[in-house]
């Protein structure tokens, strides 16, 4: 079982991911805004963290920066959970740090999937 933290403004994808996270049998922790998940991943230490780009105040992009910049957070793995999925969105999101890419609207077997691929690589 893994330590998921979620950090998503959306109640609707907070609650679907959140779901489908616990039926896989992992501990979800959640954050509505990028400051409380920063303080979230920095306090909890979870395994991973799936990051909302668009979110208000400071975005998903520069929240992974400060996580792979911090000494206590820069090996956790960032998956963003976006709607961008325009052609360079991909590209332009790992750039910016992020481990993985996972677009909305969720598919749960693509989500869990890439989930637990995530979770193999940062226990390697």
């Amino acid at each position: 079982m893994a330590k998921v933290l979620i950090i998503e403004d959306n109640a609707a994808n907070m609650t679907l991911a959140t779901f489908l996270l616990q039926s896989a049998g992992h501990s979800v922790l959640g954050a509505t805004s990028a400051e409380t998940g920063l303080t979230l991943a920095r306090a909890e230490q979870p395994d991973l963290v799936l990051m909302d780009i668009q979110l208000p105040g400071m975005d998903g992009l520069e929240a992974t920066a400060l996580l792979k910049r911090d000494e206590a957070t820069h090996d956790i793995p960032v998956v963003a959970l976006t709607a961008l999925a325009m052609k360079g969105d991909e590209e332009r999101i790992r750039a910016a740090g992020c481990d993985g890419y996972i677009a909305k609207p969720l598919a749960y077997r693509d989500f869990l999937a890439t989930i637990a691929t995530h979770l193999v690589k940062a226990t390697l």
